[in-house]
């Protein structure tokens, strides 16, 4: 899972680091690169025939490629939860109890967000002497109290929500674009994507909010932990004009590549302040494609089976690479799987498998297309390994109080803080919270 395994990574690369250096060794840089629905399949290293990324590629020649990585949620707000908190949405309060399953995220009428009891990890940077920003999309609640500034962060650039839109400001305000605590502008009045092209200059404007945070904190001889949470690849999805055309996958295609040259001007960057073997860099994605999206709006999960918002491979399994020269060696309605439909498998209604579990051994069928029989030895063996650890987990589970269960209109983006500075402050309409639905 991607909390567990990531922050246990950073703790074992970073310590085994450190033995093998001179007790004064500088501390070293962090960079998280998190993706938006970008799916194991999207890369060229993965097997993506076009071969367009080029950077992330060679990135994973140089550092270590990590072809069995899960997240913790296949949704963005859980997922990006457990990330920053190293805990399970189930115990973080990233889930709901409104619906069967307990996935959910955190869109504008959301009342809730990250309790103020998780520690996340800038908060525990901090206290090693860490300047920590984050750039891009946060989705871990919107109302004051939930935004990174708030949360350990000491800046970021970027927006609390997903750059959905436009809307009329009547029912629904756009989303707002931040700069630390105050908005700057919001997405499609002063931040433009042009649904109907996809051009969109944010991408690069992400990308300098990073080179500039870097070389601040370089001069200051201050470690630093950048959280650079780009989202590209998210439907409706967008590329700069530079980049536009330019891809054989179409405009999902031209994002990824403008991705994947930002990245490669980051790292060019770390190289040229020299900077580069003392800064850990972890590129992943926070789900796997979103391929219930069409051909045009989301990628590839590869040979695994269905993406975005089930727990099957293809959208737990993301692709991941650890980079850091000179440590690591070189070396309902809906259909959620278009084109992948198994029968008894991928079914279109949500169906209790407690008892039964479907089992499926990854290595003979990575795209979980024959699980195993219920009446074989293989399958009664793996039930009783999987069981334990079920119950083993089951007995030392604390939930979190869930938080994301109730809506309400009146807590949207209406008057962010800097709103009346640029005019556009927005009049919310009366509370009326309500039980979200939760159709995943």
């Amino acid at each position: 899972m991607v909390a567990l395994t990531l922050i246990t990574f950073f703790g074992a690369i970073i310590c085994c680091s450190w033995t093998k250096n001179l007790p004064n060794a500088p501390t070293p840089n962090i960079i998280i690169m998190l993706m938006d629905d970008m799916g194991w399949g999207d890369l060229g290293v993965f097997g993506q025939p076009s071969k367009e990324t080029p950077t992330l590629d060679a990135m994973a020649a140089e550092g270590m490629l990590l072809p069995n990585f899960y997240t913790a949620n296949p949704l963005c707000s859980p997922s990006r939860a457990a990330l920053l908190t190293g805990r399970l949405p189930i115990r973080n309060g990233f889930y709901t109890t409104n619906a069967h399953a307990r996935n959910a995220y955190t869109p504008q009428d959301i009342v809730g967000g990250i309790s103020k009891d998780e520690i996340l990890l800038p908060q525990l940077l901090k206290t090693k002497g860490y300047v920590s920003k984050i750039v891009g999309k946060w989705h871990l609640g919107h109302r004051p109290q939930y935004l990174p500034l708030k949360n350990g962060f000491d800046e970021w650039f970027g927006s609390p929500n997903c750059h959905f839109g436009p809307y009329n400001d009547e029912s629904i305000p756009n989303i707002p674009v931040y700069n630390n605590s105050e908005m700057l502008g919001r997405f499609y009045e002063d931040f433009k994507i042009d649904r109907e092209t996809g051009e969109s200059n944010l991408t690069q404007i992400y990308l300098m909010e990073g080179l500039d945070f870097i070389l601040r904190q370089t001069k200051a001889q201050q470690p630093f932990f950048l959280y650079w949470a780009v989202d590209a690849t998210h439907a409706p999805v967008y590329a700069s004009k530079r980049f536009l055309g330019k891809s054989q996958r179409g405009r999902y295609g031209d994002a990824v590549m403008e991705l994947d040259y930002s990245i490669g001007q980051i790292l060019k960057w770390l190289r040229t302040l020299g900077i580069d073997n003392n800064t850990f860099v972890f590129f992943t994605s926070d789900n796997g494609a979103a391929v219930m999206s069409g051909p045009n709006e989301s990628g590839s999960n590869g040979p695994f089976l269905c993406g975005k918002e089930t727990t099957f491979e293809g959208g737990m399994r993301e692709p991941a690479i650890a980079w850091w020269p000179g440590h690591i060696k070189e070396g309902s309605g809906i259909n959620f799987c278009p084109g992948e439909e198994v029968p008894n498998v991928t079914t279109h209604e949500q169906k209790e498998h407690t008892l039964q579990p479907l089992i499926f051994h990854l290595g003979r069928d990575p795209g979980e297309k024959f699980p195993l029989s219920v009446l074989s030895k293989e399958y009664q063996d793996a039930l009783s390994r999987i069981s334990a650890v079920v119950q083993q987990h089951k007995d030392t589970l604390v939930p979190g109080i869930p938080q994301l269960n109730m809506c309400d209109s009146a807590v949207m983006n209406w008057a962010p803080a800097g709103c009346e500075k640029l005019g556009k402050c927005l009049k919310p309409p009366e509370s009326n919270p309500w039980k979200c639905d939760w159709p995943h």
